[in-house]
């Protein structure tokens, strides 16, 4: 199923993304009303209209396109955990983020995206990655490389002597080993900042404008589509374990991704202390 799919036109899939950020996105961009910005866990972790329903409407459409298909969705989720289980059932997956960036998004920034990625029993096939504002659409597709408005990006490697440039976890949202392993970003030849939008952060990796990503959390649609686009840029990742990154969970953590494999390996060994 998964490969007479992939072996089809996957433009569909872009046209599924583009439709629902025209109609359920853009229309509340800097349009939003107090009453339809929710708190979820807190005040920086926040849902809107715009993620609700962009959410049902590539539910709708996503499915159609691979029938038996199922999607995980960070809003169903949110609604019902038992949702996430389907991560490890024997359809095939599509792992939704609608609105990833949230904050960004409230505020009126333009550093917000759609992240799609399809995946079956733990492996990553294709993945989406759209921003709307900036008008930028990444696909990666599993051996087939990574794209960027059609054209392939590698993610390259840092230059010789270079500080690193790597996105993290904000500290305030880590446990205290991770919070103590994230400190380890703190030395000389590396200059660490808290990430914005987890999936255009992926980006930049992916196209070579960030060496790094650090992140202490693992839920499956903030890093399922960016993992795979890294990946078929050129890029690695790995856990504190010295693994590859489980998308069903279960990670050592912290974890990154990185513009190569050497430059994840020094990311992990400053993680360890």
């Amino acid at each position: 199923m998964i490969d007479d799919f992939l072996n089809g036109d996957l433009s569909d899939v872009e046209g599924a993304l583009r439709k629902a950020a025209a109609v359920e996105i853009m229309p509340r961009y800097r349009q939003l009303a107090a009453h339809e910005i929710v708190e979820k866990s807190g005040p920086h972790d926040l849902v809107t209209i715009a993620d609700r329903s962009a959410e049902e409407h590539l539910t709708a459409s996503l499915t159609a396109l691979l029938p038996g298909s199922v999607v995980v969705g960070e809003e169903a989720v949110h609604a019902d955990p038992s949702v996430y289980e389907a991560l490890q059932g024997d359809a095939p997956v599509w792992i939704v983020d609608p609105v990833d960036g949230t904050r960004q998004f409230v505020r009126g920034e333009p550093g917000f995206c759609t992240l799609v990625a399809l995946a079956h029993h733990g492996e990553l096939f294709a993945s989406w990655t759209y921003a709307p504002v900036l008008e930028e659409m990444a696909v990666a597709v599993r051996g087939g490389g990574a794209r960027l408005n059609g054209e392939p990006i590698r993610a390259g490697s840092p230059a010789p002597g270079a500080d690193l440039e790597i996105a993290m976890s904000h500290p305030d949202y880590t446990t205290p080993d991770q919070k103590r392993a994230l400190l380890g970003l703190n030395v000389p030849g590396v200059r660490a900042r808290p990430c914005g939008s987890a999936g255009l952060e992926y980006l930049s990796v992916a196209r070579g404008e960030l060496d790094a990503v650090a992140f202490s959390w693992e839920l499956a649609w903030d890093h399922a589509a960016g993992l795979l686009l890294v990946t078929e840029a050129g890029g690695a990742h790995v856990t504190l374990a010295g693994e590859p990154f489980r998308i069903g969970g279960g990670n050592a953590l912290p974890f990154t991704a990185a513009r190569d494999g050497a430059t994840a390996r020094r990311v992990r060994a400053l993680l360890q202390g």
